[in-house]
């Protein structure tokens, strides 16, 4: 690295990955690192534990390491983090989630190198912002709503950059046929249906999405719903759709590993999230073609273009989503305009070579004028280097 604006080649990054499950930040980072020039751009992994997420990135042919993180992380993760930029001549640290920003901020102070951190949230929890104010670095932003948000609490305009999540748009696209994915999970192929794709935790709202499917239910005879992805509430919504008598209409799909198959096969996309950033399974729903029923969170206000590309209605307004499902699947001329709509908008303003592209000119500038914020120490303490 240099400090009069000289890049190395390639540019060396260290990807800290606060989890390693099947989501929406391990998807961002895959999306991201298939997008690296391989002779610009040198990337080694580090994890809190092995998983299939870590079994892909080996096969893609990347270099992956495993410590274990937490928000008071051992020595040992901060040790491992340091000697990994040793190893491999790490020039630039990017950090996801705030275990993971722990760590890369601690291991970016004593190694000397630029961190930047991709707050994958609609809002800064007050251990970032702290992280932040104590170790510098920089921030990656993904929706307006957590951009403003930062500014507010006092992060330099110069730290921040909005980036919005982008998608594949020639791996999701209406062409695709959900065929197969109705069939396993048990819809019959004519049947008016309303999918929700996700984790099934409580930020993402699955519960919401029960409620407004019985809703709709009640009202729509032949109509079926879908969830689509696993997580700690699948046990308490298999549940609840059995004590509200939905077996035979509420189906829960599972996870798919390639949901690319899995949105054609909606007649909508319904997004019950109680808090989101900028959430890749609405994009790649309307990357597919599909009409959006959503809660107005975070950054899908910014996504969702209100009767032009699908319907809001007010944060855990679950009975508002059932009635504008009612609307769309009664009114499939109108959804299918939607739809069209939806890829429109998406082509123009989320693909995920736009997102790319912003991120490498971030980290060259970084690398390039080498902007790091040390920890103070007291006068006559050497500062560590590498």
């Amino acid at each position: 690295m240099s400090e009069n604006g000289a890049l190395p080649h390639p540019i060396n990054v260290l990807e800290v990955l606060g989890n390693a499950i099947v989501g929406g930040m391990e998807n961002y980072v895959s999306n991201l690192l298939t997008r690296l020039p391989p002779e610009e751009f040198n990337v080694t992994v580090l994890v809190p534990f092995e998983s299939p997420v870590t079994a892909r990135l080996r096969e893609w042919g990347y270099e992956v390491h495993v410590t274990a993180m937490g928000d008071d992380p051992p020595w040992r993760s901060i040790q491992t983090a340091v000697s990994l930029v040793r190893e491999y001549d790490i020039h630039l640290i990017h950090a996801h989630l705030p275990v993971a920003h722990v760590v890369g901020a601690i291991a970016g102070c004593l190694a000397r190198r630029p961190v930047v951190t991709t707050l994958h949230s609609m809002s800064l929890t007050a251990h970032e912002l702290g992280i932040y104010h104590t170790a510098g670095g920089h921030l990656i932003l993904v929706c307006q709503h957590a951009y403003n948000e930062a500014r507010s609490l006092g992060v330099a305009a110069h730290d921040l950059t909005l980036i919005h999540n982008g998608v594949d748009t020639s791996r999701f696209t209406p062409k695709k046929d959900g065929t197969a994915f109705r069939r396993e999970a048990g819809i019959p192929a004519g049947a008016p249906l309303a999918g929700f794709v996700g984790r099934l935790s409580p930020e993402k709202g699955p519960d919401l999405f029960v409620r407004a499917a019985h809703f709709a239910a009640q009202r729509h005879p032949s109509a079926h719903f879908v969830l689509v992805g696993t997580g700690p509430m699948e046990g308490e919504l298999h549940g609840m759709i059995a004590k509200l008598g939905m077996a035979e209409r509420i189906h829960l799909a599972g996870l798919w590993d390639d949901v690319s198959p899995v949105f054609p096969a909606f007649d909508l996309l319904a997004q019950t999230s109680r808090l989101e950033g900028t959430p890749l399974a609405l994009l790649e729903g309307m990357a597919a073609g599909r009409p959006t029923v959503a809660l107005g969170v975070g950054g899908v206000v910014e996504i969702v273009e209100v009767g032009t590309t699908g319907l809001l209605y007010s944060a855990d307004d679950w009975e508002g989503v059932g009635w504008g499902m009612l609307e769309l699947l009664n009114d499939p001329e109108r959804a299918r305009r939607m739809g069209q709509a939806a890829r429109k908008r998406v082509q123009a303003h989320y693909t995920v070579d736009c997102s790319a592209e912003r991120t490498m000119t971030l980290f060259r500038r970084l690398v390039a004028h080498n902007r790091y914020h040390r920890l103070s120490l007291p006068d006559g303490v050497p500062q560590p280097h590498v």
